[in-house]
């Protein structure tokens, strides 16, 4: 454990842990994002610049960056709501979207939130 509080440690920004930052952590420790979220709570550290855009973005102003989108097809609408877990989307299922999809994910948050629907269990244990 202390490898990884070390690697999280050199990871912060701002005395936070950004999202891409954990998940680097994560793929160069060979452990899984969950763990890396735990240890950064166990350690006091809070996650930032989620990448799906929910929160995390003080330094800009504002907690949450995302908007919703002006327009979402019918084939996204499709694969956000075939992957809902009770009426909600989960972070893993919305960054598969966006693979699929060749979108960002924010894209795909945009889109989410235009549909009124609010996300599950984040990869990293900020949310459930």
């Amino acid at each position: 454990m202390e490898e990884l509080e070390g690697a999280i440690r050199e990871a912060l920004l701002d005395d936070k842990l950004p999202c891409t930052r954990a998940f680097a952590v994560s793929e160069e420790r060979g452990v899984s994002p969950r763990l890396v979220g735990r240890e950064a709570t166990r350690l006091g550290i809070r996650i930032s610049r989620c990448q799906l855009g929910l929160f995390g973005y003080n330094d800009l102003g504002n907690k949450r960056i995302v908007k919703p989108a002006e327009e979402v097809s019918a084939e996204l609408k499709a694969a956000i709501a075939s992957r809902l877990a009770a009426k909600k989307l989960p972070c893993k299922a919305a960054w598969e979207i966006a693979s699929e999809f060749k979108l960002s994910r924010l894209e795909v948050s945009s889109a989410v939130e235009a549909l009124k629907i609010r996300f599950s269990d984040c990869q990293l244990g900020c949310f459930k």
